[in-house]
């Protein structure tokens, strides 16, 4: 009995076409070619409507996204389809979901599947008992392929030997290994990298120094003629990746990223490239080939940019920020063990203060240390200062030499990159010279990147000698001395105005792992962790209120405390300007500011009439009673016949009144003839 029925020739055959990868596509044509005669085969028994789904062409059949075999399903489900041809189970589906699926399908719409063994009715006991068993099959044999492979790349990377892609600045070799490029310009550009970052220590700071200097780094490209290298200027993720990759530190590496599976939308969704932990690497040998920096100093970056990553929660220092406190990221609150955030206030941003969020932000809980940043930098500096002092020499020389060598890097690139360019241009005037002269279909093309290599030529002239017109930055003999001198005193160098705050922390941060900070009343004990284990405790008073930097000296308190018993405030500002004294932020006196300190230090106003109250006169009301002019009271205050006082040079002189009488009293008593005019004056002649 036939088991293709009148009910399935009247409607129409589908033949169904994949091949999981686009290699087997472009080259693997026979198998194409026999799934494409079924809708021959078709026609053959009887179906005169046959279409073909080829939509899957370069797809796998594991049960990722299929667009053909989807359109397949719609349209069985809509009765439409009498027979299902395809070569064999593996070519509809390699999992048991989709094929049972199908067969499902095809048993409630009374479809029929034919391959070249036979003719299936998924309605017929046997045969879908047939059928299931070869899906298990297709799934086992796909199942089957992948352990062997992979087991067999496992295999050969256990050995180091298996280079899925090879990094720039390395090539392929014999016996599966690799070694250094021999392009002299590739190695030093790629040691330029890490020369740079081991001396900003910054993958950010190394990507501005890289593109302000106009560097152009390696890259890979894949085309039709293989790996080429291209130069071009890098972006963040370019640095980086030269950075953490383990391969530039000698060592081999496999398995650092995996593929994960996920259920998105009721579908399979693969995603590869995640990243794993180091201790979740499958393959890990170190010195396994040459490499740009030793194992240890890979391993000294990979950890530093670690730590200069932000908002990778309590346990990474951060990146060095901008601001005037030299501390952030370093400081650990030793009661809870969160780090210590920093906060700049003040009209221009530079009051500095460390605090303790605690249980704020998770629990609302109250904060549980600050303080001001000023002192613990302070004392956090001059302990550094007193640890590193001995080097102070020694840094003050690789000062001297990096200022020098600083310009043979750039001067030293630029010449690579015109040597390249030359090589370029002869290269495209032996091509050009080679040709026929009357095959303008090819000379006009060869011309125009003969042209190419010379205009890039000229332009990689044009910058050396640009850089090399540059004014020279090496030091003078007195700029050398100078750093010489400060190499012997550290604490000048640190404190001298053109330091640098970024080199400053990252000096700190060179030699610091962390700061544990304990508060307790106004003591705070500061214990610092040294990156070479060593540990030491600080420990110092906070400031009480009004102890701060903007605080006005005593000896201008104590005078505006004594001006302010004989003047009003303007008349005490015009005097304190006129001494050339400052506010503590460095501002010019005002009546308002005077006002504020009397405020701040309880020194009480002038009153008018409190002078008169204290029987005490100035130069001019003592002149008006002695009846003598105001500058022979001045002669009289100087020759210390009148006794006076003054609170401050250009402040008026006060007499008491007693001492007026008895001035007077002894001027009555001098021996004399005395004048019968009371308005003439008389001479005292000594």
């Amino acid at each position: 009995m036939s088991k293709i029925r009148a009910e399935h020739l009247a409607r129409r055959a589908c033949v169904y076409i994949r091949q999981s990868t686009f290699d087997q596509v472009q080259h693997n044509r026979e198998s194409q070619l026999r799934q494409y005669g079924l809708a021959d085969r078709a026609r053959a028994l009887g179906w005169p409507n046959v279409s073909v789904i080829d939509d899957d062409l370069g797809r796998s059949g594991s049960g990722i996204h299929r667009p053909g075999f989807e359109r397949l399903l719609a349209t069985l489900c809509s009765g439409e389809i009498g027979a299902v041809f395809c070569i064999e189970a593996s070519r509809l589906a390699r999992n048991g979901r989709d094929w049972h699926t199908l067969l499902e399908f095809c048993r409630l719409v009374g479809t029929i599947l034919i391959d070249e063994d036979g003719i299936y009715d998924p309605r017929e006991p046997n045969d879908r008992l047939l059928l299931g068993m070869k899906g298990t099959l297709s799934e086992m044999e796909l199942s089957t392929f992948r352990q062997r492979s992979q087991a067999a790349l496992d295999q050969k990377a256990k050995r180091g030997e298996l280079f899925m892609t090879v990094p720039i600045g390395y090539v392929r070799v014999p016996n599966n290994r690799i070694e250094i490029d021999p392009d002299r310009r590739i190695r030093e550009a790629l040691g330029l990298v890490f020369q740079k970052f081991r001396e900003l220590g910054s993958v950010r700071q190394v990507l501005l120094w890289i593109r302000q200097e106009n560097i152009e780094l390696p890259a890979v490209t894949y085309g039709q003629e293989g790996r080429h290298v291209v130069w071009r200027l890098p972006i963040y993720n370019t640095v980086l990746k030269m950075l953490s990759n383990p391969t530039y530190g000698g060592a081999y590496a496999f398995g650092k990223t995996r593929t994960i599976v996920r259920i998105e939308n009721g579908r399979k969704r693969l995603h590869s490239g995640t990243h794993v932990d180091r201790k979740d690497w499958q393959v890990l040998i170190v010195e396994h080939h040459a490499g740009y920096i030793s194992w240890e100093e890979y391993e000294s970056n990979r950890k530093l940019i670690t730590d200069n990553a932000n908002m990778k929660g309590n346990m990474v220092r951060g990146s060095v920020k901008r601001g005037s406190s030299l501390l952030p990221g370093l400081l650990r609150c030793g009661h809870c063990g969160r780090k210590l955030h920093i906060a700049y206030s003040g009209t221009k941003g530079v009051v500095a203060r460390y605090h303790c969020r605690g249980s704020m932000l998770n629990h609302g809980g109250p904060g549980c240390i600050s303080f001001g940043a000023l002192r613990v930098d302070q004392r956090v500096s001059e302990e550094v200062l007193r640890r590193l002092e001995p080097l102070g020499i020694r840094a003050s020389l690789d000062a001297i030499e990096r200022n020098r060598v600083s310009d043979d890097e750039r001067v030293r690139h630029k010449e690579l990159a015109l040597e390249q360019a030359r090589y370029e241009a002869t290269r495209a005037r032996r091509q050009y010279d080679a040709i026929d002269p009357d095959n303008r279909l090819v000379a006009a093309e060869l011309e125009r990147r003969w042209n190419d290599a010379l205009t890039t030529q000229a332009q990689r002239q044009a910058e050396l000698d640009a850089l090399r017109e540059q004014p020279a930055d090496s030091l003078s003999n007195a700029a050398r001395d100078e750093l010489m001198r400060l190499g012997t005193d550290l604490p000048r160098l640190w404190n001298h105005p053109a330091s640098a705050l970024e080199i400053k922390k990252r000096i700190l941060r060179t030699v610091l792992k962390e700061i544990v900070v304990t508060k307790q009343d106004h003591t705070i004990r500061a214990l610092l962790h040294w990156q070479g284990g060593q540990h030491t405790e600080l420990e110092f008073q906070t400031n009480r209120t009004g102890q701060h930097r903007w605080v006005t000296d005593s000896e201008t308190i104590d005078i505006i405390r004594a001006l302010a018993r004989t003047l009003p405030d303007l008349s005490i500002a015009a005097i304190i300007n006129r001494l050339g004294r400052r506010t503590a932020r460095g501002h010019t006196w005002t009546a308002a500011r005077i006002g504020i300190l009397r405020h701040d230090h309880s020194i009480s106003v002038y009153r008018e009439g409190e002078r008169q109250e204290r029987n005490e006169l100035t130069a001019t009301e003592a002149a008006a009673l002695l009846r003598i002019s105001a500058p022979t009271v001045l002669r009289l205050i100087r020759t210390k016949q009148l006794p006076a006082t003054q609170a401050c040079i250009g402040a008026p002189w006060v007499i008491h009144r007693t001492d007026i009488d008895a001035y007077c009293a002894q001027r009555d008593s001098a021996e004399g003839p005395q004048s019968a005019d009371p308005n003439q004056l008389s001479i005292d002649l000594q």
